[in-house]
């Protein structure tokens, strides 16, 4: 049986791990941590990440219920910039992170182990095979997937001359509010800060917030300083900040990958996820596009020419999380823009592409209502 060393376990490794063994592999799988699991808030699931989870064997993660009240951009003070039910637009499944985590590790059968505690310090393959090292171990195995995050080292290993990690400008905030509310979610766009939130699937609501600043800044006490940036927007902000609680709001600046990325292949070792590819949250892609990653890394590793296999997965993958990347990179710069006038024209821009975007979405409905 063929063998392959995943590095990471995050979702993206997990959901590789899966793929590689339902394809034919017998895989092992090396964490930094001391437990298997995921940490964080919520994430969206597009309809792609649906259907690579599905192809991975995952199920659970259904489409979206409808809205249950209005959803859309709007401005600090409430009035709205766009409403989503316009724009007719295909809404994401919202889940917890480690929901999400769980779901695929619970589909590993008997050919993935999995070693916790491991800190993977450099790779190296030559024509008989991979070899991953960690401290006092070797890890020996046909192929390596590096699925080992932003700054990982398995690609710094192979690519060292590479820039690597590009800080956006902005810090994030996340939180989980058990609350009762009747709107639907989207985001508020203000002067160098933003605001957005979503139902998750058990019915409790994720939420997210951004501001600028200088990185590595240091914050004491995320909750306090989300509240005082954030604290008197419309509702049901205050709302949600209220029923967050204190010590679980997570806060971390912003960085994505330097373009051009490398590529995802070299020789037996494949790139996945954040270590090949990491964006900012603008568009909600990042653990999708790892999760379509995994799916399409297994599905042509099905092929016993692995190294075709490989190549048709860098082909298929890296432009596409290029296109990513730039475009996560240009919301942000736009949704970031903290001048007066700037925003201002940004805002108006805005609401007149939401009014043609709603026509043509109008338009392709009742073109569809009448085939």
């Amino acid at each position: 049986m063929r063998t392959a060393i995943v590095v990471g376990a995050g979702i993206g490794g997990a959901a590789a791990a899966l793929g590689l063994e339902r394809s034919g592999w017998q895989v092992t799988v090396l964490e930094r941590a001391p437990e298997l699991g995921e940490v964080g808030a919520g994430i969206s699931v597009w309809p792609s990440a649906v259907a690579a989870l599905a192809e991975l064997g995952v199920t659970e993660v259904q489409q979206a219920v409808a809205l249950v009240g209005p959803a859309g951009m709007r401005r600090p003070d409430g009035g709205w910039v766009v409403e989503a039910t316009a724009l007719g637009m295909e809404a994401p499944v919202m889940i917890h992170r480690a929901r999400l985590h769980a779901l695929i590790t619970e589909r590993f059968g008997p050919e993935v182990a999995i070693r916790t505690g491991v800190t993977v310090t450099g790779v190296s393959q030559n024509p008989a095979g991979a070899e991953v090292v960690a401290g006092d171990e070797v890890f020996r195995a046909d192929l390596v997937v590096a699925a080992d995050g932003l700054r990982s080292v398995v690609r710094q290993t192979l690519h060292p001359q590479y820039a690597g990690p590009r800080y956006s400008g902005y810090t994030a905030y996340r939180g989980i509010a058990d609350v009762e509310l009747t709107d639907g979610g989207g985001e508020t766009w203000g002067r160098g800060r933003r605001f957005g939130f979503a139902r998750l699937i058990d019915g409790r609501f994720y939420w997210y917030a951004t501001a600028n600043r200088p990185a590595a800044q240091v914050v004491a006490d995320p909750h306090a300083d989300v509240l005082e940036a954030f604290g008197s927007w419309h509702e049901p902000i205050p709302a949600l900040l209220a029923g967050t609680p204190p010590e679980s709001v997570l806060q971390n600046d912003i960085y994505d990958l330097t373009l051009p990325l490398v590529p995802f292949v070299s020789g037996r070792v494949a790139l996945l996820g954040d270590a090949a590819h990491a964006m900012t949250p603008n568009l909600g892609r990042g653990a999708c596009t790892a999760l379509e990653d995994a799916a399409t890394l297994a599905r042509h590793l099905k092929s016993p020419d692995w190294a075709a296999a490989l190549a048709a997965y860098d082909a298929e993958r890296r432009p596409a999380a290029t296109k990513l990347v730039r475009a996560s990179r240009g919301i942000g710069w736009v949704g970031q823009l903290d001048h007066q006038v700037a925003c201002a024209v940004r805002d108006g821009m805005l609401a007149v592409g939401g009014k043609l975007a709603g026509v043509t979405a109008r338009r392709r409905r009742v073109g569809q209502s009448r085939t």
